[in-house]
């Protein structure tokens, strides 16, 4: 994943695309005050040269950019970066927001904002990536030698990679689908409620009590892996709680 090879010393580097150049201006100085890198675009376009050429940590993304929209440039953006995007609307219901999650956003904040509430939204998702699998509740049992990839059926799980595969073809997931797949695969046959989860993966904050954001994540990663809800192969639905993996 590209943001992986950044070396841990460097500043943290964010792209805010948006086309009210005030608003830029402030989130700008907000983030260069944080200690970010920052790098700005007024459309789409440039924002996918930009966020190609500069690898940013996080992409602050308007959806409502002229031409090109923040929806098409977030689905374009998840097929070349893992980078965090927090989308900004000034439409606050929630299917736009279930719209921009679908498409590969990890966050989602409506307009008027204060510049503070979206540094402390942009500060969340960054911790999200740095907590690596050993690092969960469970890791010491596994001991201190490196864990053997997860497998169900024709589903491979790396964990210490990263990396998925179905059949024996790779599986491109976001951060966020990834870290859902290595929560549910680290126990097999456990129940993960919903509120659980977004502890896990999210880790509360602002989006507490969104149940409806586990299960716009839940039915991309099943898309991806061409799991039928209905049948499931890899990922249960237990009504009432939540998601499992393992057989029936």
């Amino acid at each position: 994943m590209p943001n992986s090879s950044r070396a841990a010393t460097t500043s943290p580097r964010a792209l805010v695309v948006d086309d009210e150049p005030s608003l830029v201006r402030v989130v700008v100085g907000y983030l260069q005050a944080g200690g970010f890198e920052v790098d700005s675009a007024p459309d789409g376009p440039t924002a996918l040269d930009l966020a190609r050429r500069t690898d940013p940590d996080v992409i602050v993304l308007d959806v409502g950019l002229p031409g090109m929209d923040g929806i098409e440039v977030c689905r374009t953006l998840r097929t070349f970066t893992d980078a965090y995007v927090v989308m900004l609307t000034a439409r606050a219901d929630e299917v736009d927001m279930l719209i921009g999650l679908a498409v590969g956003a990890d966050d989602y904040i409506t307009k008027p904002f204060s510049p503070r509430e979206l540094m402390a939204r942009v500060q969340t998702v960054l911790r999200r990536p740095r907590q690596s699998a050993a690092d969960r509740p469970g890791a010491a049992a596994r001991g201190s030698g490196e864990e053997a990839a997860r497998v169900f059926g024709a589903l491979v799980i790396d964990v210490l990679a990263r990396e998925v595969s179905l059949g024996g073809q790779p599986v491109e997931l976001t951060r966020t689908e990834f870290d859902l797949l290595d929560t549910l695969s680290e126990r097999p046959r456990v129940a993960f409620s919903r509120s659980l989860l977004l502890e896990r993966i999210w880790g509360g904050g602002a989006w507490a009590g969104d149940e409806h954001l586990v299960d716009v994540h839940i039915g991309r990663l099943r898309r991806k892996l061409g799991d039928d809800a209905r049948e499931a192969k890899y990922i249960r639905t237990i009504r009432g709680i939540g998601y499992r993996m393992g057989e029936g």
